[in-house]
């Protein structure tokens, strides 16, 4: 074996190595010799062979490369004969791979003994170990993606064990953050020095979180071997344990279908070929990811990079690899994922929340320019630092989100930088996150959710929800963004719940199903399991943001903003539809089998709309949009006062409220009865020429030449940024009042109601 790969660009780099097919047995029997033939042609035709500058040239062909061949093998099938089957007790798994790994870090000791050894014993030595770790992250450089060819990468294995020499070599300054001067951001600019490790052009360009300068950059620190032992080791998690981890959650979520599927056909997997390889691998990638020392190195190496990025510039940090913040992400929110949360205890995550909060701030949120990164940092906030009691996942130890310099408050409670920008940040995030696409903008919505909540309940952050509501403009959008998302969320599941209803039905009468047609049935089960997918996905979000309405509305501020013209007939006409899905005539046609799989709980979403009602029950402008709804009946009113009375769905003060409201609506409804007379007779031109309802406020749109009431085309400029009239660009700045119309209308309006005065006396 040579010490390093041959150069890049060089003759020899581009040769190829064909290892030889296994030899023939000299004694085997003609059968199994003709077996043997056709595996020797079969390894022939799959065995792509690799290039001398490869990932499995340098872990086959280099010295170093040989001792960091450690972990547990994935693939071999002798291996997987050696770890605990199908059915091993818990107790009995986490032996025998406890065992392994104990065995692992004594491997790892003495390969890093070696790689400590060469770094220490001269100039020219320690060069010729970094220029192996930066080849070694070069040619693995496709080893991130989600299916890499192994003709060209290393073993995951190997990629971790390498992760693990460069983390062991940062120990001495890992933990010290007084040290963080001495990392300087223009290594990753510094093709001299990186290597090509982090290039900005070409095939493996390395995106940056700003716009990549392909200019030259000063960098000439006094000490150039830490930054180059930090940086590589940020690379060395996104090819090592950052694509590993991702692995393995899909690997288990595979073992998941494939044994539900095996049970269903009334098979055991623990015979099954399949079932068995996939769960050796998955043994095997148990032993290599969960060995305890490398998590926390990994974990601390996090905060470090959190710490260093947190102390740049702002222009210093449009130059740092996009994957570094991507990573750190992905790395936390792996164990809370697969219910391994107790690894995380014991580690400090300070840095990590205050950079989170940091780049969601609208001071940064130009820089993140990535939606799903963005949406990404907003799930970190809500796997990792939000208290388990505030959601329904796996237990997180308290010292993860706890802050330990307040007395153990929650991060998310005693940062003061929380504190000032987090509420705006996340109701920024809300609308950002409809660009991640549409089944993951609910997952990443119905966790943003819950934080606001969790916020909205702490004093600490009350007065940045108040700053929130002075911007007017910006409230609205969101609060239009909101109705948007819940209409729509509204009207999906109660399309989907009446059709899964049906199906379920019919597959239920025995005989009515088995004699429908084979290709039909089929169909009807595609359709069950669409419409189930589509209902379980949106109705955690759905109840979220009405159980939202609800506690943003309890701020009579907020409340206000809400019953503007543009806000209120949406608001009431989506309660009043949910209403008479929960409550009216065809409230048979949700009750489904086991509604509690698709997360549809209809006493409490009754209960959450029916507390919206009682906040605005004795507001004039609610009442007033209620009963020109088209969905509004007094029936529909008083049944639901009803539900609530009879199942508890609200107590005191709001049960009181909202038992007004049947004799409130009575009355608004006799009033908007009298101006109906009133209008009845309108000249056209003081009628919205969209909606024919006498305008409140006429006002003149210059693009098309037209008149129209301000409620509407507030309303549509909050969706659709042109004219409705002619499709031109146009914002409310651009409209002006229509003073002369308005004067007019005022005065037709007195006299109508001086001669209606008159009519009753």
């Amino acid at each position: 074996p040579q010490f390093l790969l041959p150069a890049q660009a060089s003759p020899e780099a581009s040769q190829k190595i064909t290892p030889p097919p296994p030899a023939m047995p000299a004694n085997a029997a003609a059968q199994p010799q003709q077996f043997l033939q056709f595996m020797q042609t079969m390894l022939r035709n799959g065995n792509k062979g690799y290039l001398k500058r490869s990932g499995p040239a340098l872990e086959k062909d280099t010295v170093l490369g040989l001792v960091m061949r450690l972990g547990i093998p994935r693939e071999n099938t002798k291996v997987h004969a050696s770890l605990p089957g199908a059915m091993a007790t818990m107790d009995a798994v986490e032996t025998s791979l406890g065992s392994q790994r104990r065995q692992l870090v004594s491997y790892q000791h003495y390969a890093f003994n070696l790689v400590e050894a060469l770094v220490k014993s001269g100039a020219e030595s320690r060069a010729l170990v970094m220029q192996w770790f930066t080849d070694a992250l070069l040619v693995n450089i496709h080893s991130s993606a989600m299916q890499p060819d192994k003709s060209k990468v290393s073993q995951p294995s190997t990629m971790l064990a390498i992760q693990v020499m460069l983390l062991k070599l940062c120990g001495p300054f890992m933990d010290d953050e007084k040290k963080i001067s001495l990392l300087k951001p223009g290594f990753v600019s510094s093709p001299t020095d990186h290597g090509g490790v982090f290039a900005t052009e070409g095939d493996d360009a390395v995106p940056r979180l700003g716009e990549t300068n392909t200019g030259k950059v000063e960098y000439n620190p006094k000490n150039k071997f830490v930054p180059q032992l930090f940086f590589l080791a940020a690379r060395a998690l996104h090819l090592g344990i950052v694509p590993y981890s991702s692995s393995y959650y899909r690997i288990l979520n595979n073992l998941g279908h494939m044994e539900h599927n095996l049970r269903e056909q009334n098979n055991n997997p623990s015979q099954d070929s399949r079932f068995r390889f996939l769960l050796g691998i998955e043994r095997a990638d148990q032993v290599n990811l969960f060995e305890e020392e490398m998590v926390s190195s990994t974990l601390r190496f996090c905060n470090l990079m959190a710490a260093f990025i947190l102390q740049l510039t702002q222009e210093e940090v449009t130059t740092m690899p996009e994957h570094f913040i991507d990573d750190v992400c992905e790395i936390v929110k792996f164990f809370p994922k697969i219910r391994k949360a107790k690894m995380l205890a014991g580690h400090k995550y300070r840095n990590i929340f205050r950079l989170v909060v940091k780049l969601l701030s609208p001071e940064f949120a130009g820089l993140v320019k990535n939606y799903n990164l963005r949406a990404k940092i907003g799930d970190v906030l809500h796997d990792v630092f939000l208290p388990p009691e505030q959601s329904t996942r796996w237990s997180l130890p308290a010292s993860v989100y706890s802050n330990p310099l307040c007395g153990g408050q929650t991060y998310l409670i005693s940062d003061s930088d929380a504190q000032q920008t987090l509420a705006p940040s996340l109701l920024l995030l809300y609308g950002e996150v409809e660009h991640t696409g549409y089944y993951q903008k609910m997952k990443h919505r119905a966790k943003i959710s819950s934080l606001l909540k969790y916020l909205w309940d702490s004093k600490e952050h009350r007065s940045a929800f108040k700053r929130i509501t002075d911007n007017k403009d910006s409230f609205i959008k969101f609060a239009n963004g909101l109705m948007n998302e819940t209409n729509s969320l509204i009207a999906s599941v109660m399309e989907k719940l009446p059709e899964i209803r049906r199906i379920q039905q019919t597959q239920n009468e025995s005989a009515q199903w088995a004699a429908l047609p084979n290709e039909q049935r089929e169909t009807m089960e595609g359709r069950l399991e669409e419409y189930e997918e589509e209902v379980s996905s949106a109705l955690p979000l759905c109840n979220k943001t009405l159980q939202m309405l609800g506690f943003l509305n309890t701020d009579n501020a907020i409340r206000k903003l809400f019953v503007l013209d543009e806000m209120c007939p949406r608001l009431v006409n989506m309660l009043l539809h949910v209403l008479t899905k929960l409550v009216g005539s065809k409230g048979l046609e949700l009750k489904v089998d086991n509604p509690e799989k698709y997360n549809f709980r209809p006493k409490e979403m009754l209960g959450d709309v029916c507390t919206i009602f009682s906040l605005f029950a004795d507001v004039s402008e609610f009442q007033e949009q209620c009963v020109k709804s088209g969905y509004y009946t007094p029936d529909l009113i008083m049944k639901a006062v009803k539900h609530c009375g009879q199942h508890q769905l609200l107590t005191g003060q709001e049960l009181e409220q909202f038992r007004k409201l049947p004799t409130l609506l009575t009355a608004a409804s006799e009033s908007v009865s009298s101006d109906d007379a009133l209008f009845a007779d309108a000249p056209d031109e003081f009628l919205d020429p969209l909606l024919m309802t006498f305008m409140k406020d006429p006002v003149y749109l210059p693009t098309s030449d037209t008149i129209l009431d301000r409620s509407t085309i507030t309303q549509h400029l909050l969706n659709d940024p042109t004219d409705p009239f002619n499709r031109k660009a146009l914002t409310m700045d651009m409209i002006e009042p229509a003073v002369e119309l308005k004067a007019r209308m005022s005065e037709w309006l007195q006299g109508k109601r001086a001669g209606a005065a008159s009519a009753c006396e």
